[in-house]
């Protein structure tokens, strides 16, 4: 594993693209991330030096474009794994789809998955991953951030702390390339946050309550609302109301 450490980057997700060569499982963190993309286009907050935001490189050679959902499980699952280790509380984190990591109902990391195709293949695959580990305070209007430090009262080690979740991405990465893209999709039906009846969600303006029947092969989700219709979704077509 090559690790690539930087002061101050604008997102290391684009930084890492222009590393045309570098192998799989390549790092590169930074300690003050200017411009760190989330889901929906939004902004990630991050003090400096307080927390861990890098991209990892990942080049699978057996899952196919139509799996690729199947790396953001596995990576997505790793970070669940490696924190709840970290933090002494296993089985207390969840993911909300398709890849948020959820200590109750605060947001504790998130991730950035940006594949690269070619042809019925995946060139190359890159994670970028925001993880909450030292801050205290967030300034920003994100309604529900949360840190390691926030639910433990104890501080971490980063350097430490991000050799142990690459290590762990790349063992959960590499077991879900040999599987073809099947190895996670037990295990990340189980650890779906809310996926023990029903919640509220909203599509298309319209609020409504239904619960998680089945996260496809593309990540497509299915919710049965209460009347029994189900509907599936793609990300950013149906959104938890919290």
């Amino acid at each position: 594993m090559n690790i690539i450490r930087l002061d101050q980057i604008d997102s290391t997700n684009s930084f890492i693209k222009t590393l045309s060569n570098a192998e799989s499982g390549t790092v590169v963190v930074c300690r003050n991330q200017t411009a760190g993309r989330g889901q929906r286009g939004n902004s990630w907050e991050a003090e400096p030096g307080k927390n861990l935001t890098f991209s990892i490189l990942l080049r699978p050679q057996n899952i196919k474009a139509t799996m690729q959902f199947a790396i953001s499980r596995a990576v997505a699952l790793a970070i669940v794994d490696c924190l709840e280790h970290w933090m002494h509380r296993p089985g207390e984190l969840s993911v909300k789809w398709p890849n948020d990591i959820y200590y109750g109902n605060l947001k504790l990391a998130g991730i950035l998955i940006e594949n690269v195709l070619s042809a019925d293949n995946i060139e190359r695959s890159i994670a970028g991953v925001g993880i909450n580990v030292n801050q205290i305070k967030f300034l920003s209007d994100a309604p529900n951030p949360v840190s390691m430090a926030q639910i433990t009262n104890m501080s971490y080690d980063l350097d430490t702390l991000l050799e142990d979740v690459c290590s762990t991405i790349l063992s959960s990465f590499n077991a879900e390339d040999a599987s073809v893209g099947v190895a996670s999709e037990k295990e990340y039906a189980e650890r779906l946050w809310r996926n023990d009846g029903y919640y509220t969600y909203e599509s298309e303006g319209e609020q409504f309550e239904a619960k998680i029947v089945n996260v496809a092969h593309n990540g497509m989700l299915t919710l049965e609302r209460r009347d029994g219709v189900r509907c599936e979704y793609a990300f950013k077509e149906v959104a938890f109301v919290l």
